[in-house]
């Protein structure tokens, strides 16, 4: 496809903005031609503006050096200053072009880059989104999915528009009056009699020490732990590997070593070393007082009976509040270990913004297949069914591939 570039102006009255002339401008190029200069320009942006850790300047850099996807930056600007960005890829689904956040699944808690000063309405954000389709008349849909509904106290540039609920909830813990304020709220009597339980087995089979990478080495040690504890659980319960695509790999070890380069790290590893071997493992962001769990697993072995897991969130969640986190945030997913700490539902949203007529068609399919995916998460039963099917059908799939082989 041909590169692409196009802007509008429309006149609005912006808080926040000199008034007047609203320069909108999309730049729309393949990964290939992308220029360093754009990326530059997201990056100056960025570092007076709010925004989430899939949107942070190092993630959409990697994520486009690694994936090449067919990328997309697009922004709303004065003539004085940026106002907003959006760093998007285009994929194929079948017939349709969607434009999603850089990251895809891997992208949750979304919040783009914005002035925290900058009122948004949606006639400003339509004439972002036209901008866009006159740039690529090709995309018949932006879904913009998982939005963080605020963070930092400021509601997300995106909350203007059109919503419904994300299928699934995020959960975290609201660490303020600190740590024995948490645990007065979480059974912290029973959490520390079963965290000093742990050490002592720990210490029995050998030693424990809690790990924070510190040079690419370290973090290239801890990701491959991750990645083959990970493996073996997703084939265990059924699950798509989503880690499984090798540029997916090499864009996370990048990320978390390139993040060593800064002075505090906006993404950090950690973990429990048991007897000289790995056997938990969390890859975390850091958003304005917020520590974000963006991944975590153990290794299923003879120790795996201790939780090591639970003991790495208990030291986790300790450290978050001695750095003075507000929060300490799960992510998406809600799952019986995240609950036993959870106080704060975070309910995310998405946006669909069809762009054509097959878009409207595409859009209305995504938010009924939303809602069936609500329903059935939300039912325990009818959702422990389904897991059971899952875990089946991946069985019956691995059956028939040794038969082949």
């Amino acid at each position: 496809m041909a590169d692409a570039t196009a802007s509008e102006d429309g006149r609005f009255s912006v808080a926040g903005a000199a008034s007047g002339k609203l320069r909108v401008k999309a730049v729309v190029a393949t990964a290939q031609s992308v220029s360093d200069e754009a990326l530059s320009h997201y990056e100056d942006f960025c570092q007076t503006a709010l925004y989430a850790p899939p949107q942070d300047p190092l993630w959409v850099r990697g994520w486009i050096k690694h994936l090449q996807p067919d990328a997309i930056l697009a922004s709303l600007t004065t003539d004085h200053q940026t106002l907003l960005s959006l760093a998007l890829e285009v994929e194929r689904s079948g017939p349709f072009r969607i434009a999603r956040f850089l990251g895809g699944r891997h992208a949750n808690g979304n919040f783009p880059p914005v002035v925290s000063s900058f009122e948004t309405d949606a006639a400003v954000l339509s004439l972002l989104f036209s901008t866009i389709k006159s740039a690529r008349p090709d995309i018949d849909l932006v879904a913009l999915q998982r939005l963080q509904p605020e963070l930092g106290g400021r509601a997300n540039p995106l909350a203007v528009l059109p919503s419904s609920p994300s299928p699934n909830l995020a959960l975290a813990v609201d660490l303020s009056g600190g740590f024995d304020s948490v645990l007065e709220r979480a059974s912290g009597k029973r959490k520390r009699k079963k965290h000093r339980s742990q050490a002592r087995k720990f210490e029995l089979a050998g030693g424990f020490s809690r790990i924070e990478a510190r040079s690419p080495d370290e973090t290239g040690r801890l990701l491959d732990a991750f990645l083959a504890m990970k493996e073996q659980r997703f084939r265990k319960m059924g699950i798509t590997n989503v880690f499984s695509d090798e540029r997916v790999r090499a864009f996370f070890h990048a990320l978390f070593a390139s993040a060593l380069e800064q002075k505090n790290p906006s993404f950090v590893l950690h973990g429990l070393e048991v007897a000289g071997k790995l056997r938990a493992v969390t890859g975390s962001s850091r958003s304005p007082k917020r520590l974000v769990c963006e991944f975590g697993a153990i290794l299923e072995d003879e120790l795996s009976f201790a939780s090591p897991g639970d003991f790495l969130f208990f030291d986790n969640i300790h450290e978050a509040c001695r750095q003075g986190n507000a929060l300490y945030d799960f992510s998406v997913g809600d799952e019986p270990y995240k609950r036993q700490w959870c106080d704060v539902e975070i309910k995310q949203s998405d946006v669909l913004v069809p762009l054509t007529t097959k878009g409207r068609i595409l859009a209305a399919s995504l938010q009924q297949s939303a809602k069936a995916k609500a329903f059935i998460k939300n039912n325990p039963v009818i959702w422990k069914i389904a897991k059971t099917l899952r875990r089946k059908a991946q069985g019956h799939d691995q059956a028939s591939k040794n038969d082949e082989e």
